[in-house]
C-alpha cells in the first residue's frame, strides 16, 4: 500500500503543481478569461488518464494468461521507464518550473482558446496517462487481492490534491528541489520492484527464460501472507522465491541509477554544479499566491 501510496502523491503532486502555477499566473495577471479554457483542459487530460486506465484493466481481463502476463511484464518495463525519465527530468527542472509553464502560457494567451486547451491539456495529460499507466503496473505487481494497492494510490492522490490547494493559497512552504530528489529516490526503488516483476511476467508468457532457476527461497522464513511478507511486498515489490533473472535485473536497475540520480547535478557531464537560489539560503520554492 505504501508504494502505490507514494505513487499516487509523486506523480499526483507534479500534475497538482502544474496546474496550481497556470491557475495561479492567470488570476495574477487578470486573465481570469482564461480560465474556462484551461478547465477544461485539465478536464480532458483526466478523463482520457482514467479512460486509458480503464482500458489496460479491463481489456487485459479478456485476454488468456499467457498474454495477460506478456502484456503486464511489457508494461511494466515500459512505466519503469518512464517513471525514471520522469524523475530525472524533474530533479533537473524543479526550480525553474514555473517560469517553464508561464512562457507557454504567454504562447497560449496570444494564440487563443484552442491553445490554452492544448496548452493545459498537454501538461496535465503527460502527468495523467504516465501516472496511470505506472499505477496499473504497480497494482498488477502488488496486488495480493486486496482493495489495499487502490487505496494508496487514491490517498496518494488526494494528498496530492490537498498539497496542491495548500500551495496555491500560499498556506505551505517546501524545498520543491528537495522534495522531488528524496521522492523521487524512493520512487526509483519502486520501479526496481515493478521491473523486476514485470520480466518475472515474462517468464511466465514464456517469453524470457529462466523461471524455474530461483536465485534464493526464504518462503519459509518470511511467508507471503504474513504481516511483515505483506509490507515488504507492498513497499518494495518483495518476492522471498525470486528468479535469477529478477534478481539481476533489479541489481542491474536499482544501483547505477541511484548512483546517477543523487550525483550532484552536471557531475556525468564533468560540468561544475552551479548553486541555485534554493542551495545559496534563499527562500524554499513555493507557488505564487492568487
Amino acid at each position: 500500500m505504501f508504494s502505490n501510496y507514494l505513487i499516487g502523491l509523486r506523480e499526483g503532486l507534479e500534475a497538482s503543481l502544474v496546474v496550481c502555477i497556470l491557475i495561479a499566473y492567470l488570476v495574477k495577471t487578470g486573465r481570469r478569461d482564461a480560465l474556462k479554457p484551461i478547465w477544461i483542459g485539465i478536464g480532458i487530460a483526466i478523463a482520457i488518464a482514467m479512460g486509458f486506465g480503464c482500458a489496460l484493466e479491463f481489456g487485459s481481463q479478456e485476454l488468456t494468461f499467457e498474454a495477460q502476463e506478456a502484456l503486464g511484464g511489457s508494461l511494466s518495463i515500459v512505466a519503469v521507464g518512464l517513471v525514471t525519465w520522469m524523475v530525472f527530468w524533474m530533479r533537473r527542472t524543479a526550480r525553474h518550473l514555473r517560469s517553464e509553464l508561464h512562457g507557454k502560457l504567454d504562447a497560449a494567451l496570444a494564440m487563443g482558446t484552442g491553445a490554452l486547451v492544448a496548452t493545459a491539456f498537454l501538461a496535465v495529460g503527460r502527468e495523467g496517462l504516465e501516472t496511470a499507466l505506472f499505477v496499473w503496473a504497480s497494482v498488477h505487481a502488488a496486488s495480493d487481492g486486496t482493495p489495499r494497492p487502490l487505496a494508496g494510490v487514491a490517498l496518494g492522490l488526494a494528498t496530492a490534491v490537498l498539497l496542491g490547494w495548500l500551495f496555491y493559497r500560499g498556506a505551505l512552504k517546501i524545498n520543491l528541489a528537495k522534495f522531488f530528489t528524496w521522492t523521487g529516490g524512493m520512487l526509483v526503488v519502486v520501479a526496481a520492484g515493478v521491473l523486476a516483476y514485470g520480466f518475472h511476467d515474462l517468464q511466465e508468457a514464456d517469453w524470457v527464460p529462466g523461471l524455474t532457476h530461483l536465485a534464493f527461497d526464504i518462503s519459509d522464513t518470511v511467508p507471503p501472507d504474513s504481516w511483515y511478507g505483506t509490507l515488504l511486498k507492498g513497499v518494495f515489490n518483495f518476492q522471498p522465491d525470486p528468479t535469477v533473472l529478477q534478481v539481476t535485473v533489479w541489481l542491474l536497475y536499482l544501483i547505477p541509477t541511484l548512483a546517477v540520480f543523487f550525483a550532484p547535478v552536471g557531475f556525468a557531464s564533468g560540468k561544475r554544479k552551479v548553486k541555485g537560489p534554493d542551495e545559496q539560503g534563499s527562500q524554499p520554492a513555493q507557488a505564487p499566491q492568487a
